[in-house]
């Protein structure tokens, strides 16, 4: 016997299934980790994270192009994705494509204008829990993910990624022009802006623009020593 998800319809053959399936709406994560209180949905999840904290995880399958090792084969194959470009899940409203499943599954909201998850505290309202957890430690300063190198914390787990990635040398986002390769994919945009020549950045008091922020804000300086303070007309 089947047992569908209430909420979305998704079906289960065993009821251990849809109980931890069902978590994934709640947000509730019963299963804390015994050395730094992490909590997660699923037991088995659990686990894996405790071995990583004793040094007995294993990851023995590495990635043939930048030797990246995780512990699971699907991991791993999502990862591959990052060098492929492959983007195997397709919106049926838009068709737009998306490496992963989760993403394609936010996007579809966006079709409904749905918004479900409110912050109490500035009222902004959000796609999803996870969306809403996030942004609420912008209230709370609170910053889960910590670099395992240097232990820096974040708020945010792809700026963790990306922090990351400045001590491990991996760079995942290559430039279509010219193939530079670049940690991150806002390196990568402001890359790009030396091939389309474009110059975002302008001065608001001479008009001049500029490639990078960095260079209006020592550009400004320069009318801030000279006192000139009029505005262009």
């Amino acid at each position: 016997m089947d047992h569908p998800c209430p909420k979305c319809g998704k079906t289960f053959k065993k009821l251990s299934g849809l109980i931890r399936h069902e978590r994934g709406h709640t947000g509730e994560k019963p299963f804390p980790c015994s050395q730094c209180g992490k909590s997660f949905a699923d037991d088995r999840h659990r686990k894996v994270h405790e071995q990583a904290h004793q040094g007995k995880l294993e990851r023995p399958h590495r990635c043939a192009d930048c030797g990246i090792c995780f512990p699971k084969p699907s991991e791993l194959r999502r990862h591959q994705r990052a060098h492929t470009g492959e983007k195997p899940h397709h919106c049926p409203d838009c068709g737009k494509a998306y490496s992963r499943s989760e993403s394609l599954k936010r996007h579809l909201l966006i079709h409904t204008g749905e918004r479900p998850h409110l912050c109490t505290d500035c009222g902004k309202s959000f796609i999803d829990l996870q969306q809403l957890k996030s942004h609420q430690r912008i209230h709370t300063g609170e910053k889960p993910f910590h670099c395992p190198v240097c232990g820096k914390g974040f708020s945010q787990r792809g700026n963790m990624r990306a922090h990351h990635r400045t001590h491990t040398g991996e760079k995942l986002h290559h430039c279509a022009d010219c193939g530079a390769s670049l940690s991150t994919s806002s390196s990568l945009k402001e890359h790009q802006l030396i091939h389309t020549g474009e110059r975002p950045f302008q001065c608001l008091v001479c008009g001049k623009r500029f490639l990078h922020i960095w260079r209006l804000r020592k550009h400004q300086k320069t009318h801030t020593h000279t006192g000139l303070t009029h505005t262009p007309d």
